[in-house]
C-alpha cells in the first residue's frame, strides 16, 4: 500500500477520534458546571488548555466566557482541534482515499460533518448543545464500528487503528495533567473534589468501568492509577500503548517504533503513580506525551515522508 494512503487513513482516524473526545469534554463539562457551586467553577479554560489551543483562542477573546469559548470549541475557525475542524480534516482525508474505506465509513465521516455545520446553532444554544454532542459522540462509534466490522484488517486498517489509539492515549494524559491541576484542594471544599474526580472519569467515559474495577469510592490516587496502569480499560494509556505494540508488530520494519514503546511502557509500569504529587505528575505526564510525539515521528519517519 502506498505510504502516501496509509498517512491518510492514519490521519483520517485520528480526527474522527479527536472530534469524539473534544465533544466528551464539551458534554462532561458542561455537566460538571451544573454540580458545581458557581463560586467553585473551574469554568471553560482548562478545556481550552487541554486541546492545547490557548494562544488561538486569546487571538481573538479576552476572557474564557462561556458562550466564546463553547463555540471556539465546536466550531472555531481558528482552532485546528474543533469538533469542525477536525471533522473538515476527517472528511477530506476520507475523500482522497474512498476507493480504500467502507463505503459506510464515508458516508458516515461525510454526514457528520454536515450535521456538525448546518446545525451549530443548535448545539452553542444551552436547549440543545447536550442532543447535538450526543449525536457526535454516536456517530463517531458508529464510523469506528463500520470500521471494524466492513473493512480488509490489512496494513491500511492497521495504520487506523494505530492513530485512533495513539490519539487517544494523548487525549488520556491531556486530560488527566490539565484537571489534577485545576482540582479544588482547600479543605473547605473538599467535598467537591469528589465530583470533580468523577467528571474525569466521565471524560474518559471510564467511571461505571472504574467502579468494576476499583470500588464504589472515588479518589485521585485511585482514578490516576486506573487511567495510566490499566491494562483492561480502552482508554488507559497502559492498554493504549500494549495494542499499539500489538498493532504495529506485523508491519515490516517496525523495530524501532517498538523500541519507543516499550521504553514509555517500562517507564510507566515501574512508577508509582499514585504516590506522584501535582507537579511530578505534571513532569510524568508531560514525558509520556514527548513519548507519544516520538512514536508519531518515527511512524512518519518511516512510512509516511517517502
Amino acid at each position: 500500500m502506498l505510504s502516501r494512503v496509509v498517512e491518510t487513513l492514519y490521519w483520517m482516524s485520528r480526527y474522527v477520534e479527536r472530534a469524539e473526545n473534544v465533544a466528551r469534554l464539551v458534554n462532561v463539562n458542561n455537566l460538571l458546571l451544573m454540580d458545581l457551586p458557581k463560586g467553585l467553577s473551574t469554568g471553560w479554560e482548562p478545556i481550552i488548555d487541554i486541546i492545547g489551543s490557548r494562544e488561538a483562542y486569546l487571538e481573538n477573546h479576552k476572557d474564557f466566557n462561556e458562550r466564546s469559548a463553547f463555540k471556539f470549541l465546536l466550531v472555531g475557525a481558528n482552532n485546528p482541534s474543533s469538533i469542525l475542524n477536525s471533522l473538515w480534516s476527517a472528511r477530506e482525508n476520507a475523500r482522497t482515499v474512498r476507493d480504500v474505506i467502507p463505503r459506510a465509513v464515508w458516508e458516515g465521516i461525510n454526514s457528520l460533518y454536515l450535521y456538525v455545520k448546518e446545525n451549530q446553532n443548535e448545539g452553542i444554544s444551552k436547549r440543545g448543545r447536550f442532543g447535538y454532542l450526543k449525536h457526535i459522540i454516536e456517530q463517531t462509534h458508529l464510523v469506528f464500528g463500520a470500521l471494524d466490522a466492513t473493512c480488509n484488517h490489512d496494513h491500511g486498517y492497521m495504520f487506523m487503528r494505530f492513530g485512533s489509539v495513539l490519539e487517544r492515549a494523548d487525549m488520556t494524559t491531556r486530560i488527566l495533567d490539565v484537571r489534577s491541576a485545576n482540582l479544588i484542594e482547600s479543605e473547605t471544599d473538599r467535598p467537591f473534589e469528589n465530583i470533580q474526580w468523577i467528571s474525569v472519569l466521565r471524560s474518559l467515559s471510564a467511571y461505571q468501568m472504574y467502579r468494576q474495577q476499583m470500588g464504589v469510592r472515588v479518589k485521585r490516587e485511585d482514578v490516576i492509577e486506573f487511567m495510566l496502569h490499566s491494562e483492561v480499560f480502552p482508554r488507559a494509556v497502559l492498554y493504549c500503548l500494549y495494542e499499539m505494540k500489538s498493532i504495529i508488530a506485523p508491519i515490516t520494519h517496525s523495530e524501532q517504533i517498538d523500541a519507543v514503546i516499550a521504553d514509555v511502557t517500562k517507564d510507566l509500569v515501574t512508577t508509582d503513580v499514585r504516590k506522584l504529587k501535582n507537579g511530578q505528575l505534571h513532569q510524568f505526564l508531560d514525558d509520556i506525551q514527548i513519548d507519544l510525539a516520538e512514536i508519531h515521528n518515527r511512524l512518519a519517519e518511516l512510512y509516511f515522508l517517502k
